[in-house]
């Protein structure tokens, strides 16, 4: 009679039981759980013959212990992928590869509606105005600094607003003395003609066109009886006794000498040069 084998590492006798071989040497189940099976991947403890081994890329697990590091999902039988030595289902895979939100810093997962603004990426409903904390969409924003405003929300923050009516200036404008105004509102206070990129002074802090200068404010030259504009060859004026000339016009009454920083005699209403004003 052949005689019984003996387990390799504890010699008890292996006759009528259960036992492994291993390397070609018979070993009882306890001893090989003990000495030779592989750990488990997962919770580190041995593999019994009893129970199902799964194995990938030189690692081994239980079958209870193969699952999803994310979601725990069984993976005996399921599909799943490696990602830094992970076992991840596809869905959570899917997921650990999307971009992150820079709202809420959650996944985005393809196919879901979403913003990419300077290289991050929101969900639709997470990239909202920093004012009022309204979902943008597909509305026109503005932004400052890393902050995204919608239109009227950058404007109430940020746009100047018009002298003349109080509103933002969204676009162009006109700034005058220092001062920003609608372009639509910088007219003239008499015709209410506008005034941007024309000639235009200013009276007792209102502005008027040329026109309506001459017409309705400038005072009258005493010597041609025009307006004095103040524009053109009008720039200088002579002030005598509460009339007004323009420089060119401030000649003797007799002999029309300019007498423009000239000794000048008053007679009556007459100008006079001194040797005309001396005969």
């Amino acid at each position: 009679m052949a005689e019984s084998p003996h387990c390799f590492y504890c010699r008890e006798d292996l006759g009528g039981k259960r036992f492994v071989r291993n390397e070609g040497r018979p070993v009882c189940v306890r001893c090989h759980t003990k000495f030779c099976a592989n750990s488990c991947a997962e919770c580190r403890r041995p593999i019994p013959v009893e129970s199902k081994e799964l194995s990938h890329k030189g690692r081994f697990w239980h079958e209870e212990c193969f699952r999803c590091a994310k979601c725990y999902k069984p993976l005996a039988k399921e599909p799943f992928s490696t990602k830094d030595d992970r076992i991840m289902c596809g869905k959570c895979c899917s997921r650990e590869d999307a971009p992150r939100c820079h709202g809420c810093y959650k996944a985005i997962p393809a196919g879901t509606e979403s913003v990419e603004y300077k290289g991050n990426s929101w969900h639709d409903e997470c990239f909202t105005c920093f004012g009022c904390k309204r979902p943008i969409g597909s509305l026109s924003f503005l932004s400052k600094g890393s902050d995204v405003y919608c239109n009227p929300c950058y404007d109430k923050k940020f746009a100047k607003l018009c002298v003349c009516c109080k509103k933002a200036i969204t676009s162009g404008g006109v700034n005058y003395q220092d001062q920003p105004w609608h372009v639509h509102c910088f007219v003239c206070s008499s015709c209410s003609k506008p005034l941007a990129g024309s000639s235009f002074t200013k009276h007792e802090d209102q502005v008027f066109c040329v026109d309506c200068y001459k017409s309705s404010v400038a005072k009258k030259c005493s010597g041609c009886q025009n307006p004095i504009t103040g524009f053109g060859k009008g720039v200088n004026v002579v002030k005598y006794e509460g009339s007004s000339w323009h420089e060119y016009c401030f000649n003797c009454k007799k002999c029309s000498l300019s007498l423009s920083n000239k000794r000048f005699v008053a007679n009556g209403k007459e100008i006079l040069c001194s040797d005309c004003g001396n005969k």
